[in-house]
């Protein structure tokens, strides 16, 4: 009772101090920065770190990224201190010394972080502060050290004993509801009856993780369709209204035997390479296994982003079977009768892909690296599956079925991080060109 009393007060206390420099001419952000550095009392660093947020959000582009040009060469670790620290461990390799070491090495932004996150709606403001650091960073590469810093503090902040999982259905409330038609990045959500019918029949469920610090702005968010069977198209998903209901008796046959995870999107740019997928499927998982005790199959119908960016690219370095195929694919009409009528072609062209496409020790496609890092296995491919227009655009309109068996998902993420193993179904090993 008495934290959330103060932490009113603190809250009133920003709004007022804000009201009051509204209209007035502040301090230029860097001189906030030297401020904030050196404040000791907490309420006054809270009202300048509120100060900090306001004024950087007004700046124009040229003027943010001068402010991270500014942290990135004046708030590092001071190395007349790092250079002491690191001498008396030479000398004596003490784990207070080692203690000691780690401080001094710390650069001044994480401090900086900290201290601006004191303040009410902090959190916020940050992870959008580091949507804007990561649009710079391909020009100016000088500032990852910066991004590196962003990362690890929000790292310790976005922890899983922080997240809360929420089922997203039709009672949600309407602020997060349209979030979740905006967010939506794997299979557009057209209007609010296409969100109803993703989330209000009973065999489909839709699963968020949220911060407390954010309010009504989820983290990730995965869609789930309840089925007999292990889905092969997608538009069998998104247009299905048989939900199992009987119109006679009003019962709702719940005999499911497959969940099929057909959307999973990231919700929040700022928050690139904070990683939530993992935690999110092994307890939705869970719960489903809680509700629905018919179920035994845990899967993906999982969109495959980078094949046709590999298709029409040459590799002097592929082998000429691989080259071979991939020429015979690539030069078919890109209309559904042509695609369909060279579905087991193209089942095998995928698959050599999703084997034999690597970037460094792990598999080139992006959608594959995040359900194989999370301890799942390639189950089926299925020509045909999207083809929608950017079905088609990406992959042929061919989608991937990865599973998550909840016995082997430790076993498969210890493998595949160790040494790039990809498990996959030995139903699929006849499409396998061996190099």
């Amino acid at each position: 009772m008495a934290f959330t009393l103060f932490q009113d007060f603190l809250s009133n206390l920003v709004t007022r101090q804000r009201s009051l420099f509204s209209g007035s001419e502040s301090s230029p952000i860097d001189e906030l920065l030297e401020k904030l550095m050196g404040t000791v009392g907490e309420v006054s660093g809270i009202v300048t770190a509120r100060q900090v947020l306001d004024q950087y959000e007004q700046l124009d582009n040229e003027a943010k990224l001068a402010f991270f040009q500014d942290l990135e060469q004046n708030f590092n670790a001071d190395p007349v201190h790092v250079a002491k620290a690191f001498g008396d461990y030479e000398i004596e390799p003490s784990s207070g010394n080692l203690s000691k070491l780690s401080t001094a090495a710390e650069p001044k932004r994480i401090k900086l972080l900290r201290r601006l996150n004191q303040t009410p709606g902090a959190t916020h403001d940050l992870v959008a502060m580091r949507t804007d650091l990561l649009k710079l960073l391909r020009e100016h590469p000088e500032l990852k050290a910066v991004d590196e810093d962003f990362l690890r503090v929000f790292k310790s902040w976005f922890g899983r004993s922080f997240l809360q999982l929420q089922t997203i259905n039709w009672s949600t409330s309407a602020a997060i509801l349209e979030r979740i038609i905006r967010y939506e990045a794997v299979h557009e959500i057209k209007d609010w009856d296409d969100l109803r019918n993703r989330i209000d029949p009973p065999n489909r469920r839709c699963f968020a993780f949220f911060h407390p610090a954010l309010i009504d702005e989820p983290l990730i968010f995965v869609e789930v369709a309840l089925l007999k069977d292990i889905p092969s198209s997608i538009n069998a998903i998104l247009e299905d209204n048989d939900v199992g209901v009987d119109a006679d008796e009003d019962q709702f046959d719940d005999d499911f035997t497959t969940a099929a995870f057909y959307s999973i999107s990231n919700c929040q740019p700022g928050l690139q390479a904070v990683s939530f997928g993992n935690f999110l499927i092994k307890q939705v998982v869970q719960e489903l296994r809680s509700e629905f005790p018919s179920i035994k199959h845990f899967v993906t119908l999982s969109p495959i982003p980078g094949f046709v960016r590999w298709l029409e690219k040459n590799d002097r370095n592929e082998p000429n079977e691989i080259t071979d195929l991939k020429s015979s694919v690539a030069k078919l009409e890109r209309t559904p009768e042509v695609l369909e009528d060279n579905a087991e072609l193209i089942r095998k062209c995928v698959f050599n892909y999703l084997m034999q496409a690597k970037r460094g020790d792990f598999p080139l496609d992006p959608v594959e690296r995040f359900h194989l890092g999370n301890g799942a296995s390639l189950y089926r491919l299925h020509a045909g599956a999207d083809l929608s227009d950017r079905g088609i655009a990406q992959s042929l309109g061919a989608m991937v079925n990865y599973l998550y068996d909840p016995r082997y998902i430790e076993r498969n993420h210890e493998d595949y991080a160790i040494d790039g193993k990809i498990e996959f179904s030995d139903k699929l090993k006849s499409l396998l060109i061996k190099v």
